[in-house]
């Protein structure tokens, strides 16, 4: 105030005052004296209280009454010039603040005078707003009189005093608001009670109100009144009143001063009962009305709604609602309501237009969006009035593109038709205008054939209205196409903008708060801990009731928004309207995903994919998605429905590439569009920027960038970066050079992508990580079944993701490798196989450089984890992947072989894991690991590994791609045992330390400890290890493998077994070595017996090793010999073991099937090495043992039991040194017992018997393949049993020796092939045995020795032996068969030679020489034992002599000469020693058998079936003749003369054959010349003499002895009359033909006969002679007379002989008769 009450302003205003005064007078001087007079007494006035007062201004005031009286009573005169004067007078006191409220009251009624005149009405108001502006002092009544002025004078017909008249409405009601805040403002700190104490808020209450407070609340309730069109309350002598400038003042007053009516209970109560209701009932007609219901021509019966009522309506609603929402919940639901309605397609365009700029007014305050969610969304029975809007907005967009609006003609050319004024010429070129030739697009949309043009209205984030602000339209304007689509869109944007940066500004606090509070509560200090954990739960209370908002918010409008953005999206022609689209979608689906609302999230991720693709692009991953399907699908919000359109194809956009779609059945090409690019780029910005919050919608992402990655060509490269490059395939790619230039940007922007995953927590990057194997999955899916190119974009990028987050690589691990080893790598397609191994290897590799803290050295899990999936990849069988993976290992090994450590059981295992089948090159591959690891790191590894370094070995001898490897891999092996003797000590201690401590943990558990070999400690379970290995490769199916194997094996035991505990000797014999045994075993008996043609390649295979069988052979033999050299030769260390004797069994055991198998060469061998365990030495006695280290000094008792139970010999405290030492002593200590040793022989015994039985056992049908032992194996075999009959005599028995000649005799029948015949077959004539046949002799000379001076109990033996000799005997005649076989006789050779090459046959031996032999034996031992109490009881003789009796009877038919010679010499001599027995025993009867055997024995030899052979020489028949009568030598000298020790059968068949002997004993086939000799007259002659001698000798003792001499005489007599008597009938009948030379032999022997008979008979004593015999004698002589007619001289002259001694026998008749009798 101190510019008006300053000491000059005031000296000043009394001077103006005083010239006004002066001024007044003069012109009132003619025409109204009273005036005049009243100035002048004003001018004194003024100067008397300006010179009293010292405040002059108060003083002024006091009077003011009388001070302004001249001047209203100037303004009376309604002179216009008086008043104008009058009325600046007054406006200068006002100014200076000197009129009183009387005064001021009376200027009041002065002004309403002059306005009823219609006077000076623009200084009226000036004089009213300045009386009202400066000062307070109108109140009542007089306030109420000035705004009525004010406001008729509105309405008066002057346009100037109008407009001025509303302008100074407008500021009086300002004023008395402003008075009524200011009074607030000095009452606020007294009174607060009162208002609190008045609790009743009706009309009746202004009572209580101060006097400004009073004034405001009658004014605003009198212009509700008047709105309404009632009567005012207060405001009296308004005549007229308009809606729409009280609608705009009622407006003014709610947005300028809300603190008053929230502030007020009188105001609240206003807006409710009156302000609300009124704003309601004005609505009805635009609520009502729709458009098109009738022609706007015709009356309307609806009220039709008026634009500047509606208009302003709708901004007093803003206001309410903007204001005094808290106040007004339920009456803002309505309004907002009916804001929604209004957008409806049949409300009138300028009220969907103005319905829209009110919704953009809400849009851009998201605080008070925030309001209606709570108030109305979240609450349990209220509209859904916030979801209710978005959805609007959506449907109202919509319902611009697909309903043209109808109606009357001024409105069609909204319709969006292409009719703009011409300036578009048809729809084809929509949006071209053309600006001087050139041709410019425009901004707008375009759907399905609608354009709309988008119209640049405000900044963003303001909403500044167009058709809201035209107060002064009354008609309703003309909307330009495209103006309500463009606010919409702007609601759209800044809603979008609005709650994301609220929502997200508050998660920020609520996150940074959190954080704090966690750190204060963190912090030490004890006090505050109670109240920083009732802050913190505060907090949390607070934040779960934000948290409900935010979501209730976010689920409110998605869908609408949802459903509007991707509908623009498609639409839009613009790019930046575009990139406002996306990034409003990205804000919103950042925002969902911050909230964690998956659905949303995904549904405007999808939204976005789908703009990138292009238009019905089959992608699945975005149909099949539970988030929103874009594809035509309702979504029900509340009743009101939103449409989803489908994109539409035809929006005209740029073309900016083609490529291939990437489908399983590519058809054609696709087209992306720049649009397409553009969203490309937001969807990797929104992962870029976003990626934390995308959880499972990174699969829509990275399916969605994988499809344009492929579209564009994109390739991975190393390290899994996508390059530009393109597969040769197809009509492919067309790129413009506008996303050419893109294409590294985009590449790289997808490269920045992935290596921003480093800064993803834990759970979003696992998220990143499943969706990249779910789309890695679908891309397989795809390339299944053809072997296109496939989609590489997942696998590259889980490579660059797991590359970029090595540092915590452990927690993305296994879901990365897990799926590129079970998924990528087993694909049937190479390619994604290929980049699936090589992804894999490249982040193992990396994983294993990486500089992990702590390093891996210190860290084995981490390290083992890393090196798993390398295992891992040895499950897949693809030889490729299984290339990668070798090749990975063998840079890790060169790179970090050193370090491995504890992995290096993992990368043994891959080496070891490729099998047999994978193929040449990689079994090359993995076995150049293994020489590597081999050569260069066995040192470095731990201990542990040796024994998986021997697996892995021996596991390449194993392969058989190629042998190359399978021998380098045994030589590995040799190596490697090497290494192990070299560094054994450090390894033994090593190894014994890690099994203490696995012992250990193994007893914490409580488990047993479980390792190969167990019981043996570690080192020799190392040695094992490697021997069972060697064990395995013995018996691999290549033959040179085996052989190499067999030998290394055998080396090895032998060079280095003596490292071995002794205890661990027991496993060597019976897991390794007897093992081994069986299964060569088997695997030679099931062997193929085909013969194989070539050795592969042009190799030539040997005949004895053409077939698989005779190659298992040789191994067989290799293994047998090696186990029983080490039997032999470590027999020191086996025999105190305690089960020895079994071992001893199964050994034999091996050597019976080994020599039993049906293969010359095995069975050979067998034999070998059993005489190789035969020739061991017996133990040493006590006596003569060398000294031995006192450990072993203690007899160990013989354990049946199993080894376990033997306490240690060996303490194993000493070094392998001193082991060394110990073992190789002079001799090595052997503990064994005699008992024990005498079983092991036996055990041999049987062996050898069973081999032998089995092998010489003929078969039972024979065909080619019948199998036959050979000669060398049957001559093995028996010379097998004198070294083992040494040691088993003492217990050799009857059975035994029953057995064994079983066996001989079954070995030397057996046969030979004729292949074989000539190297074993002596020639025929050379009498040789066989080296067999040598030693089954030997064998039973053995034997007879043996017994000869064993005890007599063993003499029983002897009867079996000569049984035995004597079967050989027989062979001499009659070679043995063997079975059923077919032989040829070797006797055919003599003619026909062999042919070398026929068939095989079977050739049965010479058994000649053999059997003379061992008739030779016979005699020899004969005359040893003939006294023999066995011999003699069992009947030896007779057997002899049965046996000899064969070849006897042969004689000229027995297969060699010299047998029946041999015979019959051998005969004598046996004879010659044992009749004197038979005589001697003749009582016992034990020789009465013999007899008849031993007659026909002479009667078959001496008179033979068999005819001499014609070539036979005279001398050897001589010869012959001589032997003949050597045994008629034998039967006179010894047996005759013992006759009466002799049975009388025996004699008497003895005299038969000699009588028979002295006639009939010529030989049929002679030359006449040989006739004399042939005759075999000195056998004649002597068998005559013996017969007769013994017939007639000098006393008969015996009648027996009579009888027998009587019968030899009369069957001579009746032959010689016989044949005499055949031969006088042959010659009758021949007539001149002379007889056979055969008959006339006859008879001239029989005639000599007869003379020599009667000459005998004339020497013998008479007595001796019986009557009978003379009686036949001479009943010859008729016969003798008869053959003198014969023609024969030789005839004649033994006739004459034989008639001549009839001379004694002529005497008289009587005498003769008396003879008779006698």
């Amino acid at each position: 105030m101190s510019g008006t009450s300053s000491p000059e302003a005031v000296k000043k205003l009394l001077e103006n005052m005083q010239s006004d005064l002066r001024a007044l007078s003069l012109e009132c001087k003619k025409k109204f004296p009273p005036v005049k007079e009243a100035a002048e007494s004003g001018i004194i006035k003024v100067k008397t209280i300006a010179a009293r007062n010292t405040e002059i201004l108060a003083a002024l005031k006091e009077n003011s009454s009388e001070v302004v009286q001249p001047f209203l009573m100037g303004c009376g005169t309604k002179e216009p010039k008086i008043t104008q004067l009058c009325l600046a007078a007054i406006q200068r006191l006002m100014s200076h603040e000197v009129v009183s409220e009387t005064a001021a009251g009376n200027i009041i009624n002065m002004l309403w005078q002059l306005m009823e005149n219609s006077l000076e009405e623009l200084k009226l108001l000036q004089t009213v707003l300045v009386l009202l502006t400066t000062n307070t002092v109108v109140h009542d009544e007089a306030l109420s009189k000035a705004i009525v002025l004010c406001f008729r004078l509105h309405f008066t017909k002057d346009n100037i005093t109008n407009n001025t008249a509303a302008a100074t409405v407008r500021q009086v009601v300002t004023v008395v608001f402003e008075r009524m805040v200011a009074e607030d403002e000095r009452h606020r700190d007294i009174i607060e009670q009162p208002v609190l104490v008045q609790g009743n808020s009706n009309r009746r209450s202004v009572s209580t109100l101060k006097p400004c407070a009073k004034d405001a609340y009658m004014l605003f309730q009198d212009l509700c009144q008047l709105v309404n069109a009632d009567a005012p309350y207060w405001l009296v002598g308004m005549t007229e009143m308009t809606r729409t400038f009280g609608l705009e003042l009622l407006e003014s007053v709610l947005n300028d001063f809300p603190q008053v009516f929230l502030q007020h209970q009188e105001f609240s109560f206003l807006l409710k009962e009156r302000v609300c209701p009124l704003v309601i009932k004005l609505f009805s007609p635009n609520i009502k009305f729709r458009q098109g219901s009738s022609t706007s021509s015709s009356p309307a019966p609806v009220e039709k709604p008026y634009f500047p009522i509606c208009m302003r309506l709708l901004r007093v609603v803003s206001v309410l609602i903007k204001q005094f929402y808290s106040l007004l919940v339920t009456e803002c639901e309505i309004f907002l309501s009916l804001l929604v309605k209004f957008l409806d397609a049949d409300k009138p365009q300028w009220l969907r237009a103005v319905a829209v700029e009110s919704i953009h007014r809400f849009c851009v305050q998201p605080q008070l969006l925030r309001s209606f969610c709570q108030s109305y969304d979240m609450k349990q029975h209220s509209t859904k009035v916030f979801r209710d809007i978005v959805n609007a907005l959506g449907s109202f967009i919509q319902s611009l593109f697909l309903v043209p609006p109808t109606g009357n003609p001024a409105t069609s050319n909204q319709a969006g038709n292409n009719n703009l004024g011409g300036s578009v010429s048809a729809p084809a070129n929509s949006g071209m205008v053309g600006i001087g030739g050139g041709v410019t697009l425009l901004p707008a949309f375009e759907y399905r054939g609608t354009w709309i043009p988008i119209l640049t209205i405000t900044v963003q984030g303001s909403a500044k209205a167009t058709y809201l602000e035209m107060l002064d339209k009354v008609e309703p304007p003309t909307i330009p196409e495209g103006y309500a689509m463009s606010v919409a869109f702007h609601c759209l944007l800044d809603l979008v903008r609005g709650i994301t940066s609220m929502i997200e500004g508050e998660l920020g606090e609520v996150e940074t708060e959190c954080q704090t509070t966690t750190e204060e509560a963190s912090s030490p200090t004890q006090s505050t801990e109670q109240q920083d954990l009732q802050s913190t739960s505060d907090q949390m209370d607070k934040e779960i009731v934000s948290r409900a908002v935010w979501e209730e918010m976010v689920n409110a409008c998605w869908c609408g928004l949802l459903a509007a953005l991707s509908l623009l999206l498609d639409a839009s022609t613009d790019e930046a309207a575009t990139e406002n689209i996306l990034k409003a979608e990205l804000t919103m689906a950042a925002l969902c995903g911050r909230l964690g609302l998956v659905t949303s999230r995904d549904a405007f991720i999808t939204a976005i994919c789908k703009g990138s693709l292009p238009p019905h692009y089959a992608l699945t991953v975005l149909n099949t998605t539970t988030a929103a399907t874009l594809s035509n699908k309702s979504y029900s919000v509340q009743g009101q429905s939103v449409m989803m359109i489908s994109p539409s194809s035809e929006s005209h956009q740029q073309v900016v590439a083609v490529g291939q779609p990437l489908a399983v059945q590519p058809q054609g090409t696709v087209m992306l569009t720049s649009k397409n690019i553009q969203c490309m780029r937001t969807l990797l910005n929104l992962a870029h920027c976003h990626g934390a919050v995308l959880g499972t919608s990174w699969q829509l992402v990275l399916a969605t960038l994988q499809h344009l990655v492929w579209i564009l060509g994109l390739k991975p490269s190393s390290g899994g970066a996508l390059k530009p490059g393109r597969a040769v395939e197809g009509p492919s790619t067309v790129l413009t050079t506008a996303v050419m230039t893109d294409l590294p940007v985009i590449s790289n922007i997808l490269s920045r992508l992935f290596e921003s995953s480093q800064y993803l927590d834990d759970v979003s990057l696992h998220h990143l990580i499943n969706a990249l194997c779910s789309l890695s999955l679908e891309a397989m899916d795809m390339a299944y079944g053809n072997n296109k190119e496939p989609s590489l974009f997942a696998v590259a990028k889980l490579l660059e993701t797991g590359l970029v987050n090595m540092h915590r690589i452990e927690i993305l691990w296994r879901p990365l490798t897990g799926h590129l080893l079970e998924k990528v790598c087993q694909h049937p397609n190479s390619r994604m196989r290929e980049w699936g191994a090589e992804a894999l290897t490249s982040l193992i590799k990396a994983g294993l450089t990486f500089n992990h803290d702590p390093p891996l050295s210190q860290n084995q899990r981490l390290q083992l984890l890393l090196l798993n999936p390398l295992k891992e990849m040895s499950n897949i069988n693809h030889p490729d992947i299984r290339l990668k993976q070798l090749e990975c290992v063998l840079q890790i090994l060169q790179s970090q072989g050193d370090s491995l450590g504890p992995g290096w059981p993992l990368v043994l295992g891959v080496m070891g894991a490729i099998r047999n089948d994978q193929g040449e090159s990689l079994i090359r591959t993995a076995f150049q690991c293994l020489q590597l690891v081999v050569t260069d790191f066995l040192p470095t590894m731990p201990c542990t590994c040796l024994q998986i370094v021997v697996d892995v070995a021996g596991s390449f001898g194993l392969h058989n791609q190629e042998l190359n490897i399978s021998l380098t891999s045994i030589g590995l092996l040799w190596n490697i045992s090497d290494y192990f003797f070299q560094r054994g000590e450090t390894i033994e201690k090593e190894l014994n330390k890690e099994e203490a401590a696995q012992q250990k943990q193994a007893e914490e558990k409580g488990v047993v400890l479980n390792r190969p070999f167990h019981p043996a400690p570690p080192f020799d379970c190392l040695w094992l290890c490697l021997y069972a290995k060697l064990g395995e490769l013995c018996v691999d199916p290549r033959p040179a493998v085996r052989k190499s194997a067999g030998q290394t094996l055998f080396s090895t035991i032998g060079a280095h077994g003596t490292l071995l505990q002794h205890s661990t000797w027991h496993t060597v014999i019976w897991k390794v070595l007897f093992h081994l045994l069986d299964r060569v075993r088997e695997s030679s008996t099931t062997a193929d017996k085909e013969k194989i043609e070539s050795g592969g390649g042009n190799i030539l295979i040997h005949h004895s090793r053409d077939t698989a069988e005779k190659q298992w052979a040789e191994t067989w033999v290799l293994t047998l010999a090696g186990v029983a050299r080490i039997f032999n030769t470590r027999r020191y260390l086996l025999q105190p073991l305690g089960d020895f004797s079994r071992a001893w069994d199964v050994l034999l055991d091996h050597i019976q099937s080994a020599a039993l198998s049906k293969n010359n060469e095995v069975s050979l061998a067998a034999l070998k090495s059993f005489q190789e365990i035969l020739q061991i030495v017996s133990p040493v006695r006590d006596s003569d043992k060398p000294e031995t280290p006192p450990v072993v000094n203690v007899p160990v008792p013989v354990l049946i039991g199993p080894i376990s139970g033997m306490s240690r010999p060996f303490v194993r405290t000493d070094s392998i040194g001193e082991r060394l030492g110990r073992y190789s002593s002079s001799e090595p200590p052997i503990v064994t017992d005699e008992l024990e040793d005498l079983n092991l022989w036996w055990a041999a015994w049987n062996t050898w018997y069973r081999i032998g039985s089995e092998s010489t056992k003929p078969p039972i049908t024979f065909d080619k393949l019948t199998f036959i032992p050979s000669q060398p194996f049957l001559t093995a075999l028996i010379q097998i049993f004198p070294a083992l009959y040494q040691h088993i005599k003492t217990g050799f028995n009857m059975d035994d020796l029953q057995k064994l000649g079983v066996i001989l005799h079954s070995a030397i029948s057996v046969p030979i092939s004729s292949d074989a015949s000539p190297f074993i077959l002596p020639s025929y004539t050379e009498a040789v045995l066989t080296s067999l046949q040598e030693a089954v002799l030997t064998a039973l000379d053995v034997l007879q020795k043996a017994i000869c001076v064993g005890p007599e109990n063993m003499q029983i033996m002897y009867p079996a032996i000569f049984d035995q000799l004597l079967a050989f005997v027989e062979f001499s005649c009659k070679p043995p068969q063997y079975g059923q076989l077919e032989t040829k006789h070797i006797a055919n050779a003599k003619y026909n030679q062999i042919q070398l090459f026929a068939p095989a046959e079977w050739v049965a031996l010479n058994y000649v020489p053999f059997a003379e032999r061992s008739l030779e034996v016979v005699v020899d031992l004969y005359q040893k034992t003939a006294c023999h109490k066995a011999v003699v009881n069992e009947k030896v003789l007779q057997n002899i002599i049965k046996t000899l009796r064969v070849p006897l009877s042969l004689k000229y038919s027995c297969p060699s000469e010299s047998t029946w010679k041999l015979a019959v010499s051998s005969l004598l001599r046996v004879l010659s020693i044992g009749l004197p027995v038979a005589r001697q025993h003749a009582s016992s009867g034990k020789f009465d058998s013999m007899w008849p055997e031993l007659a026909n024995t002479f009667e078959d030899f001496l008179f033979t079936k068999s005819i001499p052979p014609d070539n036979l020489s005279i001398q050897e028949f001589q010869r012959n003749e001589n032997i003949d009568v050597e045994v008629v030598q034998l039967i006179s000298n010894e047996i005759l003369p013992y006759a009466n020790f002799i049975p009388k059968e025996f004699v008497g068949q003895i005299m038969t054959m000699l009588n028979k002997g002295s006639i009939h004993s010529q030989s049929s086939s002679f030359t006449e010349a040989e006739i004399d000799i042939r005759l075999r007259e000195e056998f004649s002659k002597m068998c005559f003499e013996t017969l007769l001698q013994f017939s007639f000798s000098n006393k008969v003792t015996t009648p027996q002895e009579g009888y027998i001499s009587r019968m030899a005489l009369s069957v001579l007599l009746k032959r010689s009359q016989d044949v005499l008597h055949r031969y006088i009938e042959d010659e009758r009948l021949s007539g001149k033909c002379p007889l056979p030379r055969q008959q006339v032999t006859e008879i001239i022997f029989v005639l000599k006969a007869v003379s020599t008979l009667i000459d005998s008979l004339k020497k013998t004593q008479p007595e001796n002679v019986d009557g009978n015999t003379w009686a036949q004698v001479i009943a010859l002589y008729p016969t003798l007379v008869e053959c003198i007619t014969c023609s024969s001289s030789e005839v004649c002259s033994a006739l004459k002989e034989a008639l001549v001694p009839f001379k004694d026998f002529m005497q008289p008749p009587a005498s003769r008769v008396q003879n008779g009798e006698s």
